[in-house]
């Protein structure tokens, strides 16, 4: 099998994965532009005068303000039935319908006073997205792509930040999700923390402690109180547990107390966020979840006509505009929000048209509002309907002639109910489509496209384990396979982007990607199937352990508890796996059996029965306490206060004391130079640090150098703030350029090694009378002979090598010697290994380094331990395999690294800082390389351990090596001479049989993105199926994204560590063409 068909099939197996990540995400993820235009008073949204307005007058802006000042009372869940009175007074069926009697005696005894409403909440239904709809007017998703990625705080266009640019005095009290969204916003503010459902009376009792006497002042214009206790007994009790009744009972008698202290200039606002299902959940879009109560009142006549018997449905959005007009303020620059109509009245019933004229005014200003960020969204995204787009700016051009008609009318007094009407029902035509189109668009769940993601991912998680299987028979026919699959995958996509063009449909790439795969995909698995069926049992992960591992695994994402604990878990269970290794050992009688000691780890086929108990122990024991002491430097997810983060991840500058921070700093300077010593010495002990080769050379300088700008530059940005004043520019420029040196030097060091990876050290005797002796004449006519010679060559080298330090050197003089030969892959990805980490330490914090630290020692140890545990066929030439065992306990220490290292599956967890590391100043308007290296920081285990997990084939050969002579100890204490064994080909004996080597890089490349596929596999399932749970969007959703992105970046890594492997295979190949020309010479 050829080295580029292993790529590309394993290439295009990654690929599969993508599609079907990018097709669950396109149904799954909901996504929109979030722009940062605002509307001000000095700017009206369209052309003409305001008829109705009040420019001019005191405390008007785009029109005159109906009220001085606001109460805005959240009760988070209120849904609506527990508002709605129960008709015709007979009791009510469930205990907690209509429970608060004080608005049901307010619709009563003042109809024109109150107003109830059915509160339409668009899905997401979580508080924070909820509180973003209330603000801005806009249908907050997901995913809302702004500016500011760093924290939850609302930059687009919101009530609050027009009442604030106005001048206005907010004050609030209650839920702390308000600080986060709002930070530096009030004037005053009562926070209270609301993460912890089962405390039902914190934040309602804060709230009522400071209500009352903040309404007995005048310092404010408008005041916010978010309870939460209904939300919080609903999710501990359900809805119809007592609890909930004593719950609202509480909110009915301080609404009832509310009351009485409104002044007449202060509009009550009494809203629901959004429901909760029959077991006091929410999240989806279930009626019962989106169905709020929203109840209005004034004390003074509000409403010109009495309400309906029926309440009407007002969707959330509408209360942003009607409390922006009412308050005298601009409506939010990105509301799609339509005015409430009723709340728009000149005289009273009195002036049925003075009425509707100021409902036509207030309709008219909102529709230009929404008319223009129609306009500005459409410049920036792409992604509304172009048709749409177009009728309803039609639709708004014939309503706007019609108004100014209308304003031509009034001079003359010829103007009609009629015509008002019509004008109306126009411009609701035109905002309510606006509304319809982005809800479409933005706020809607795509199940088909989530379904057909989750089979494409099922099947080609399927495909890796089959395939993997099947890998080992030299005549399966990969070639004619992939060019099947890939020939299919094509037509199925020009199929797909043809109907979709027929039917008029826009053509999207994760469509047509997922067609295309599917069709591949189809062909591949149809092409197996049409050879047989072969026994499943054959292809199952690994022995039973491994099974068990992987489901607890998979089953236990979801739960959103598990996720959160994951930084502790994820240690618990690489721990069993590797006391699991060592009671294998024990259960083969190589752990506590007496037997002659060894000096090396070596496969348990070798000729000499060796037992390797003390060092898999000692190897335990080292891998136990690196763990141990990795988890030192956790953080702690925020839905978890109780937990302390490690104080260690903090910056050095931030640490008071000279002294402590001196002795900080000494301790990652220690941590590089063990980095740079250990990288120097296993190189020097395998021989591949001896050739003058240009990558050698840069190992031995180019890493020292590295070490020392990663050193320079934590001193000076550690202590830039300490410098003099006349050296800042300095120090600020050294700051901003030796993370961009060492940057380069790695660069350097890569293509040094890409260039010349062959670091072998040749050596050849004088007047040689053994030349090495091939079975043809001239140079390999094929890459058949060379890989039959290239064996033949090395134990040659070997045998004469040994000849000579036996002492028989005179008369055998040594004909060639190649330093480092046995271990020259693993020195390649050694090295590039090395030259990762010190960039990627420069993105984290100083003290990280010290983790660093732990986490390779304890790579080496897991390496050791799995060599000691699998080892390898000694004298077969094949097949070789890396075992299912060892990939999954490779994933999960790359798993264990994530949490290790300061980082947690949460967006607020992201190391923003690493964006700003080498670009102080910032990076212009360009987000590319900022997003790099965020997600160089982010994601750096998932790159190490990718790039790193070709070792896992070629370790267990290099540990071959670590001993060719052995020796038997007599009991009186005399040695014997030795037993000698043939000489370990180490990593050689991979070229004895080439189609092995490449299948087991294949089948590495398989197992390890099936392990990573499960993964996010069960990701997606536990997104889908809890789509609906409180914390999907907090926990579920986050950890999906973190997983896919972190699934393409260790296939992406994959692929390189595989193809570097493949690279210097290819230059040992060219390598021993040379030498054997230059030995006929």
């Amino acid at each position: 099998m050829l080295k580029a068909l292993v790529l590309l099939f394993l290439t295009w197996v990654c690929f599969l994965f993508y599609a079907g990540i990018a097709l669950f995400t396109s149904g799954f993820l909901l996504t929109r532009l979030e722009l940062t235009n605002h509307s001000n008073c000095q700017e009206l949204p369209g052309k003409g005068p305001l008829v109705g307005g009040g420019r001019g007058e005191p405390g008007a802006c785009w029109t005159a303000p109906r009220f001085s000042r606001a109460v805005v009372v959240l009760i988070d869940a209120l849904r609506f039935d527990f508002v709605q009175p129960w008709p015709g007074g007979l009791p009510a069926p469930q205990p907690f319908l209509g429970r608060l009697g004080s608005i049901h005696r307010l619709l009563e005894a003042q109809p024109q006073h109150a107003r109830l409403y059915r509160f339409l909440a668009d899905p997401p239904t979580t508080t924070m997205q909820r509180l973003k709809a209330l603000t801005t007017g806009s249908l907050p998703t997901f995913i809302d792509a702004g500016s500011n990625f760093a924290s939850y705080a609302i930059e687009e266009d919101n009530l609050i930040a027009q009442l604030n640019n106005t001048g206005k005095r907010v004050v609030f009290m209650g839920d702390d999700t308000w600080e986060g969204l709002f930070p530096g916003a009030f004037s005053q503010a009562f926070f209270f923390p609301s993460f912890n459902v089962k405390d039902l009376h914190t934040v309602d009792n804060g709230i009522l402690e400071h209500l009352y006497p903040t309404m007995d002042r005048d310092d404010w214009d408008l005041l916010i109180a978010h309870f939460l206790g209904v939300d919080h007994c609903g999710h501990k009790h359900g809805p119809h547990h007592p609890e909930m009744v004593k719950k609202l009972n509480q909110m009915d008698q301080m609404l009832q107390t509310l009351v009485e202290r409104l002044d007449n200039d202060t509009l009550l606002v009494v809203a629901g966020d959004h429901g909760m299902t029959e077991t006091g959940d929410h999240g989806g879009d279930s009626k019962p979840e989106v169905t709020a109560a929203l109840f209005l009142y004034s004390p003074l006549p509000l409403f010109p006509k009495a309400p309906l018997e029926d309440p009407e449905v007002v969707p959330q959005v509408n209360l942003v505009p009607t409390l922006a007009l009412l308050l005298g303020l601009p409506i939010p620059f990105g509301n799609i929000g339509e005015v409430m109509m009723d709340l728009f009245s000149g005289e009273g019933d009195a002036q049925p048209l003075a009425t509707s004229l100021a409902q036509a005014f207030a309709y008219h200003l909102n529709a230009q509002q929404v008319s223009r960020f129609l306009h500005a969204y459409s410049l920036a995204a792409q992604d509304l309907p172009l048709e749409e787009l177009q009728r309803l700016q039609n639709l708004f051009s014939s309503a706007s002639s019609d108004y100014k008609r209308l304003l031509d009318q009034l001079k003359t007094d010829e103007v009609r109910e009629a015509d008002i009407q019509a004008l109306i029902s126009q411009l609701r035509l035109f905002l309510r489509g606006a509304r319809t189109a982005c809800t479409e668009t933005w706020a809607r769940f795509r199940p088909a496209r989530m379904i057909g993601g989750t089979v494409l991912l099922t099947s080609t998680c399927l495909l890796c384990l089959v395939t993997s299987g099947l890998t080992s028979s030299p005549d399966f026919p990969f070639h004619s396979l992939l060019l099947r699959s890939v020939a299919w995958g094509l037509a199925g996509t020009t199929l797909l982007a043809g109907g979709l063009m027929a039917i008029g449909t826009k053509l999207e790439l994760a469509l047509l990607c997922a067609g295309g795969s599917a069709s591949s995909l189809l062909a591949f698995l149809w092409a197996l199937k049409s050879r047989g069926r072969p026994t499943m049992t054959a292809f199952l992960p690994g022995p039973l352990p491994i099974l068990v591992l992987l489901f607890l695994r998979s089953a236990a994402l979801f739960s959103d508890s598990f996720i959160l604990a994951e930084a502790q878990v994820a240690p618990f269970l690489l721990r069993s796996l590797s006391l699991f290794l060592v009671a294998r050992l024990q259960w083969e009688g190589r752990l506590l059996v007496g037997g002659p000691p060894t000096p090396c780890l070596s496969s348990p086929t070798a000729s000499s029965t060796r037992r390797e108990g003390p060092q898999a122990l000692g190897l335990l024991m080292g891998l136990l306490l690196c763990v141990r002491l990795s988890s030192l430097f956790h953080r702690c997810p925020e839905e978890t206060p109780m937990c302390q983060s490690s104080p260690w991840l903090a910056p050095l500058a931030s640490v008071t004391g000279g002294q402590v921070k001196n002795l900080w700093y000494g301790a990652c300077l220690g941590a590089l130079g063990v980095l740079v010593l250990s990288v120097r010495f296993w190189l020097r002990r395998c021989g591949n640090l001896n050739s003058p080769a240009p990558p050698v050379l840069f190992v031995r300088w180019g890493l020292p150098l590295m070490a020392l700008g990663t050193a320079a530059h934590w001193a000076l940005s550690s202590g830039s703030a300490e410098a003099p004043p006349r050296l800042q520019a300095l120090v600020s420029g050294a700051v901003a350029g030796l993370p961009r040196a060492v940057l380069g030097l790695a660069a350097v060091g890569l293509g040094l090694l890409l260039w010349q990876p062959v670091t072998v050290l040749v050596k050849t005797g004088a007047n040689s009378p053994s030349p090495i002796v091939v079975p043809f004449v001239g140079p390999p006519a094929s890459q058949a002979d060379l890989d039959y010679v290239v064996p033949q060559i090395y134990r040659r080298m070997q045998a004469a090598l040994r000849g000579k330090l036996a002492g028989d050197g005179g008369q055998t003089p040594l004909a060639l010697a190649a330093y480092g030969l046995g271990s020259v892959y693993s020195a390649a990805v050694v090295t590039v290994l090395a030259l990762l980490a010190f960039p990627l330490l420069l993105l984290h914090t100083e003290r990280i380094s010290l983790a660093f630290l732990i986490l390779f020692l304890q790579s080496f140890l897991l390496l050791q331990l799995l060599a000691t545990a699998v080892g390898t066929p000694a004298r077969s030439p094949g097949p070789f395999s890396v075992p299912w065992l060892a990939i999954s306990a490779w994933a999960l220490t790359a798993t264990q690294t994530f949490y290790s290292t300061g980082h947690q599956p949460v967006f607020p967890a992201i190391h923003w800082n690493a964006a700003f590391v080498g670009f102080p100043e910032g990076h212009g308007s360009s987000p590319v390389l900022p997003a790099l290296l965020v997600g160089a920081n982010t994601f750096a285990s998932h790159l190490l351990f990718s790039v790193g997990c070709p070792l896992l084939l070629l370790w267990p050969f290099v540990c071959e090596g670590q001993c060719s002579m052995k020796k038997k100890s007599l009991a009186s204490g005399a040695e014997v001479e030795v037993e000698k064994e043939e000489e370990p080909l180490m990593e050689m004996r991979l070229r004895d049989a080439p189609h092995h080597f490449n299948t087991a890089l294949l089948q590495l490349g398989l197992k390890y993105l099936f392990i990573l596929g499960v993964q996010v596999l069960a990701c997606v399932l536990a997104a889908s199926i809890l789509r609906r749970h409180l914390m999907v969007w907090k926990v579920f959703a986050p950890k999906f994204i973190f997983e896919a992105v972190g699934f393409g970046v260790s296939s992406l890594a994959l692929l390189l560590g595989l193809a570097l492997v493949m690279w210097v295979d290819r230059a040992v190949g060219s390598w021993f063409k040379q030498l054997i020309l230059s030995q006929e010479r």
